[in-house]
């Protein structure tokens, strides 16, 4: 029961924190990709919406990372040490975004620095959700090599050739165009002028196609290299089935871009984040690390059922406390819209 309880968690943060964490990475690549005068309005409207909560975005992450390392500490200790530079790079990207955006907002002097910031901002806004696709890439991409003693394996054999490869790029590449995504469709609601939602409108829409593009891309170039967790993916309905709902969707969400709706863009944009993870997640649970020669369960080497039950508790009694005060905080700031057209 408790296991259950614990796996609901695990998967709900990660849903929040690609949804959240997606939003405000986006908004630095729709500035980056904004003409220099719309890049001034998306930097301030940007700063008004995500100010307030942009560093609870990564309570998620935390708690996806604290429920991985406590529960399931063998599926951890071997994605933190095959992975390692991957995820070092993209947490020196979060602190220097996190850098960057505090002071291009809050530095005493407004000087040539804020050319620095500016820029650091938007490369990090780039960099980190593609180390983050990078991760996903290298844990389902089949080529990470397990350390074999007495074989001559060198260190890019065990730590750089796993997530380093075509496969994993396309996949970073495809999480940046999902943060680029998001992000549009949820500035939607924000803008204040005419020809600033004009410009979201336009980067919703060209985030839409080059999201599908590099879709069916990694499902062509996984096809083609044979790569396990696309061969299964093709072949697994519940896969199927969701990414077809997110296709379906496609349709009202064009429509509601094309209309400026501010409200069901960003409800069918959540939609499509949530087809996305759930047909991902489901090819392979619970084997959600594919290595070179095995693949390795989620649930192999489970903490003890006494770690499982005081974990689960913990997250009952947090979750009743974070998420109705992260609600509130959002209503706080006017982040959450639903019911304004």
């Amino acid at each position: 029961m408790m296991l259950s309880v614990v796996l609901f968690f695990l998967f709900f943060s990660l849903f929040l924190y690609v949804l959240l964490a997606g939003a405000d990475f986006g908004a630095g690549i729709i500035e980056l990709f904004s003409s220099r005068n719309q890049q001034e309005k998306t930097k301030k409207t940007v700063y008004r919406v995500m100010g307030p909560i942009w560093e609870a975005n990564h309570i998620w992450i935390i708690i996806l990372i604290v429920i991985l390392w406590v529960a399931f500490p063998v599926y951890y200790q071997i994605f933190v040490v095959y992975l390692h530079i991957p995820i070092t790079l993209m947490l020196l990207g979060i602190t220097m975004r996190g850098l960057a955006f505090i002071f291009r907002h809050y530095d005493a002097v407004k000087g040539k620095s804020q050319v620095w910031y500016n820029g650091m901002f938007k490369i990090a806004s780039v960099v980190t959700p593609f180390f983050l696709g990078m991760i996903f890439g290298g844990l389902v991409g089949g080529n990470i090599q397990l350390f074999e003693e007495g074989t001559n394996q060198s260190f890019a054999d065990i730590y750089i050739k796993g997530w380093l490869n075509p496969f994993s790029i396309l996949v970073g590449l495809f999480y940046v165009t999902l943060c680029g995504f998001i992000a549009a469709n949820f500035l939607i609601g924000e803008a204040d002028e005419n020809n600033e939602l004009e410009n979201y409108r336009k980067k919703a829409s060209v985030a839409t196609i080059v999201l599908v593009f590099f879709g069916f891309l990694i499902l062509g170039y996984g096809y083609w290299k044979e790569v396990a967790f696309i061969q299964d993916f093709i072949h697994n309905p519940i896969s199927i089935i969701a990414i077809s709902l997110s296709a379906l969707f496609l349709i009202p969400l064009w429509m509601m871009i094309k209309r400026k709706q501010k409200t069901w863009t960003r409800v069918l944009a959540g939609f499509q984040v949530f087809f996305v993870i759930a047909a991902a997640m489901t090819v392979h649970f619970p084997h959600i690390i594919i290595t070179s020669t095995k693949e390795f369960s989620i649930l192999e080497g489970v903490a003890p059922n006494s770690v499982i039950t005081s974990l689960g508790v913990a997250l009952l009694i947090g979750g009743a406390i974070i998420l109705p005060g992260l609600f509130h905080l959002m209503r706080s700031f006017q982040l959450i819209k639903l019911f304004k057209k």
